[in-house]
């Protein structure tokens, strides 16, 4: 089968490897879709985020954001048949500590991630643990299924913890398909949605989805409009999706009192006035990560009920042929959520 090895550097490799055996609670899935996220960068680059050793030896094949149909089984499988439409749920855990019996596989302390420690979806075919096959209804594309597996539902999740409703506000900091993803939600949810980037085309992507107001922060102080648009308060739940500084402190310095911050955006280190933008406005702070697996039937009747558009989050779609090239542009921001196909 043909796969993708990320060796770092920027360099891409489409190769021919064997199809991946299976262990006896495993299955093997002939990939439909794999979507690339921008932590995928960081193997691209030959810095891993997240992962361990392996994850920067190049020799993982990436993408950690999958859907396909089940064509074989391991002998102690039961409750997935060849046949059925799953997407993946990248976080492999133990299975036996309190954060596995509770969904948050994730807080694993010996979790492995799918695309970074063991090989993704960015090939043929994947094998995926029994228990991380994530249903996948007649009614969801393969591309959506792809993508409600990370942005999708790790928004819904932050969103759902932070109460997110009618007559609220929400702000998001950073139009990226993350953010774009949070516009989704927020709107799905029935808040008043104020968008914030940089860029005009994810500001006008932004308005498309739903976003009731759109601020280009590099021609006006966000800050400054937000409080302008909430009568001064500021708004409820602010979400930065951009990992970067500015926007962190933006999102901290434009929520209301009694509010709440989601930090979603991957970030290595920003500096912060904890006094002055939470302390002192009793602000609710978390980290947004993920998604329990306990959350993915409520995520998909929420698609399906509101009609989310999901696939209006995919700009470009590729072949695995074309990986170096898929890779390249996503690099350069000439695509927003890009996805390979078969």
């Amino acid at each position: 089968m043909q796969a993708v090895l990320l060796p770092g550097d920027k360099r891409v490799v489409v190769t021919t490897v064997e199809v991946p055996a299976l262990g006896a609670h495993d299955v093997l899935v002939k990939t439909k879709a794999s979507a690339i996220c921008r932590s995928d960068m960081s193997l691209y680059y030959g810095n891993p985020i997240v992962g361990g050793e392996d994850a920067g030896r190049g020799s993982i094949v990436p993408g950690h954001e999958a859907a396909g149909e089940v064509v074989e089984i391991g002998s102690a499988v039961t409750g997935v048949a060849v046949g059925d439409r799953i997407a993946s749920y990248l976080a492999l855990g133990c299975g036996a500590c309190e954060y596995c019996a509770s969904g948050y596989l994730m807080l694993c302390a010996n979790w492995k991630c799918f695309g970074f420690d063991v090989d993704g979806g960015d090939a043929d075919y994947f094998v995926l643990p029994e228990r991380n096959c994530l249903p996948l209804p007649s009614q969801l594309s393969f591309k959506a299924g792809a993508v409600m597996t990370d942005m999708i539902g790790s928004q819904f999740h932050i969103q759902k913890q932070l109460g997110v409703s009618g007559g609220q506000t929400v702000a998001v900091f950073g139009l990226g398909p993350m953010g774009s993803a949070a516009v989704l939600i927020g709107k799905a949810l029935g808040a008043r949605v104020i968008a914030v980037d940089v860029v005009d085309h994810r500001l006008n992507q932004a308005q498309e989805l739903g976003a009731d107001e759109i601020i280009n922060s590099a021609a006006v102080d966000a800050v400054d409009r937000i409080r302008a648009l909430t009568g001064g308060r500021g708004a409820d739940i602010c979400i930065d999706c951009s990992g970067n500084p500015a926007g962190q402190n933006s999102a901290l310095d434009a929520a209301a009192k009694l509010g709440s911050v989601a930090f979603v955006g991957e970030s290595r280190a920003t500096e912060i006035r904890p006094s002055e933008q939470i302390l002192r406005k009793l602000l609710t702070v978390v980290g947004g990560w993920y998604f329990p697996l306990g959350d993915w039937a409520a995520i998909v009747r929420l698609v399906l009920e509101r009609q989310i558009p999901v696939e209006k989050l995919i700009s470009h779609e590729f072949a695995i042929q074309d990986a170096e090239e898929a890779f390249r542009a996503f690099d350069n921001r000439e695509t927003e959520k890009a996805v390979f196909t078969w």
